[in-house]
């Protein structure tokens, strides 16, 4: 199963695809393309109706499968709102977290964590701890929402990955993009990473173009010329490696120190990529999401570099040779939601 996920990546980032898996994922994409484009219609042309909340929506996602980086951008927005007085939730589906999306999880009310990463999801988690807002999580996002406002007066929501939901109304829709990976192969899932079709781009309000380089004049000319082209007010969103730290006791790994790197992330090789002052002995990748077990992690006897996302669900394990890679975003928030 492992092999046939890296061979459809392999797909979707490959532009010049072909043979008979990739035929065979664009015939499915007809059909992918048939629903996703006749939901949109029905939205477009008024026959469904959002449902609006008593407060600013802000929705943040993507047009494209995992590894984009909204989860830290989402953190910068909600860090920002709060700031400015704003009383704000972050509402997510929860996605790999053991508890039942189909009930409304209070995660975090903004001061307390009420469940480990394990039971939460890891991104819901991190973000709960990486910030002051309130975290829900609901695979039902409107009901979501409206506890959140009905419980805590919340203001502002932040829709977490919410480009694609439809029901609830947002004030401000917000894209992110890679700025390596950009669409891919430009073809609808399962035969290229596309989520929505070319229809998706009128219902834009600000582009983002994340940039997880050191060097990001790329990225500063693609946002230019994307921009233009869209005609979308379109941002850059700078993300580079910061420190190495461990997940218990705090302690920096010294650049140069061999280390295991091991992820359950969308996107692995950019992590991977960040890691280039240490010795890395071996790349070790996980579907993203992964809930690790003990016994995987006591068969690496080496230190281990992982993401913060994956360190929030290994830190519980209590081992001494974990570090995670903190990475610094920056991003002109003001500008973002003006």
């Amino acid at each position: 199963m492992k092999k046939i996920k890296t061979e459809i990546t392999k797909i979707h980032y490959n532009k010049n695809a072909k043979g008979f898996l990739f035929n065979t994922l664009r015939f499915c994409s007809i059909f992918y393309g048939l629903g996703s484009g006749l939901k949109n219609l029905l939205y477009d042309r008024g026959i469904l109706t959002p449902k609006k909340v008593d407060a600013f929506v802000i929705s943040v996602g993507n047009l494209t499968t995992g590894g984009v980086g909204k989860t830290p951008v989402v953190a910068e927005i909600a860090k920002y709102l709060i700031e400015k007085g704003e009383k704000t939730a972050i509402v997510s589906r929860g996605y790999g977290g053991k508890l039942s999306n189909k009930n409304i999880n209070l995660i975090s009310d903004g001061e307390r964590i009420f469940h480990t990463a394990e039971d939460a999801g890891d991104e819901p988690f991190w973000l709960a701890e990486n910030t002051k807002a309130v975290v829900v999580t609901s695979k039902n996002r409107i009901k979501a929402s409206e506890y959140a406002i009905k419980t805590f007066g919340v203001t502002r929501i932040i829709l977490d990955d919410g480009f694609q939901h439809r029901k609830l109304h947002r004030d401000l829709d917000i894209v992110l993009m890679d700025s390596e990976k950009a669409l891919g192969n430009e073809q609808l899932l399962p035969a290229g990473p596309l989520r929505e079709g070319q229809e998706a781009f009128k219902r834009i309000d600000k582009l983002v173009i994340v940039s997880k380089n050191s060097d990001h004049s790329r990225a500063e000319k693609l946002a230019k010329i994307t921009g233009k082209k869209l005609k979308i007010p379109t941002l850059l969103c700078k993300a580079e490696p910061d420190t190495v730290y461990n997940i218990k006791t705090g302690e920096e790994l010294p650049k140069g120190e061999k280390a295991a790197a091991m992820c359950a992330i969308g996107q692995p090789e950019q992590f991977f990529a960040f890691l280039k002052d240490f010795e890395i002995t071996k790349k070790i990748t996980f579907d993203d999401h992964h809930q690790y077990t003990k016994e995987e992690i006591a068969a690496i006897q080496e230190n281990i570099i992982t993401t913060e996302k994956d360190g929030v669900k290994l830190k519980p394990f209590g081992f001494n040779n974990i570090y995670t890679l903190r990475l610094k975003t920056s991003i002109d928030c003001e500008a973002l939601l003006e």
